[in-house]
Order: C-alpha cells, then sequence, then structure tokens
C-alpha cells in the first residue's frame, strides 16, 4: 500500500471570502495545530478555551476548505471528529487587493523597499498564474530559485558585489537566450516554448526574525 503523501506544501488563497475567514488570529493558531489530525476538543485543552468557541472556528475553517475531515476517534464514551489542515502552509494572492495591489512601475525610487516589495508581489501573481496555466495542461510547472546569505565587509566590497552580478548576469542572458522579441521563432523542447521568462534578482539586509 502507498504511503500517504501527506498535505500538500503549500495552498494559494485567491478568494476574498476565504482570505476574510483566514485572517483571524485565533484561527490561524487553529491551523498551526492541525498539521496532524486533531479534535476540536484537543485544540481547545492545548490552547486552555472552551471546547465551545474553538468548535466554532474549526467549523468555519472547515467550511472555507481549510481543514479536512480526517477520520474519528474515540475518548472515554464519546466519538471526537478528527480534523487537519488542508496544506502545511498558506499564501495570499496578490490578486486579492486589485485594483490597489502593489505595482511595482508606480515607485520611482528603484533602490527602495517599496520597490522591491512591489515586484516580490509581481513575481507572486506571475509564477500563480504560470502556475495555473500548468496545471489546466496537466504538466509540472518548472522554475529555477536561487538564495544565499552573506555580509559584506566593507560598502566598497558590496558596490562591487553589485558590479559583478549585473556583469554576470548579463552575459549570460547574452549567451543561453534570445530577445523576448523572438519568442515567436520556431521551438525545439517544452522549455523553449515560445513562453518569455523573467528573471527577478535581489538583494536586501536581513533583519532578525520576530522570536529568532
Amino acid at each position: 500500500m502507498a504511503a500517504n503523501p501527506g498535505p500538500p506544501d503549500l495552498e494559494i488563497v485567491t478568494e476574498a471570502g476565504r482570505a476574510q475567514a483566514l485572517l483571524d488570529p485565533l484561527r490561524l493558531r487553529l491551523l498551526g495545530l492541525a498539521q496532524r489530525p486533531i479534535s476540536a476538543a484537543d485544540m481547545a485543552a492545548r490552547l486552555r478555551m472552551p471546547r465551545q468557541r474553538v468548535n466554532y472556528h474549526v467549523r468555519r475553517l472547515a467550511d472555507r476548505g481549510f481543514l479536512r475531515r480526517a477520520g474519528r476517534q474515540r475518548k472515554r464514551n464519546m466519538v471526537e471528529q478528527l480534523y487537519v489542515a488542508v496544506a502545511r502552509r498558506f499564501l495570499l494572492a496578490p490578486e486579492l487587493l486589485e485594483p490597489v495591489a502593489a505595482d511595482w512601475r508606480e515607485v520611482a525610487d528603484t533602490a527602495s523597499g517599496s520597490y522591491l516589495l512591489a515586484l516580490a508581489s509581481r513575481v507572486q501573481a506571475d509564477v500563480l498564474r504560470a502556475s495555473r496555466a500548468a496545471e489546466a495542461e496537466g504538466r509540472r510547472l518548472t522554475t529555477l530559485s536561487l538564495k544565499s546569505q552573506f555580509r559584506f565587509e566593507t560598502v566598497e566590497r558590496r558596490a562591487d558585489f553589485a558590479r559583478a552580478i549585473r556583469e554576470a548576469v548579463v552575459e549570460a542572458i547574452a549567451r543561453h537566450t534570445v530577445p523576448d522579441e523572438a519568442a515567436g521563432s520556431p521551438a525545439r523542447g517544452r522549455a523553449a516554448a515560445g513562453l518569455p521568462y523573467r528573471l527577478v534578482l535581489s538583494c536586501y539586509p536581513l533583519e532578525s526574525e520576530p522570536g529568532g
């Protein structure tokens, strides 16, 4: 028998009604507890809260598709319903804020945090749209992600790094790709199926995470 693969790593919340149902501090804590099957009674005990209150929010999460039934358990003379989160983590889609969503094109200072945050929002929207298209075609979306963490000894070394990165990226793009305008040329293989690719490279100071 094949092993249970467990919930998916990430679920994107794209509907305003679901987002509203999710954005409650208690419900977020309940989802955190429900990474493994658990009953509303056990959640209430862990949070030291009235069972009726917890059970209400559990039902709302289940109604909105954030929790699913995961069997039952017998405790003393009672049979309790178990619930489990439908995903390990959740992400709110940028489209929820349309028509006032962040737009990198409207931020004049390209070296500011606001510009980078708006650009990151655009990346989320792009990847979500591409994921939907891939799923509709029955294929897997393939992406490239790089992550690193480091320090600079001086401001001059930081400037040298920025210049070296720009030169390396420009050289790699020139060597391995064709201009976006040439996307209609004959393609070879799925990776070159005429779709343009977008590269976003960012570098920013890293503050300590809360509780870190």
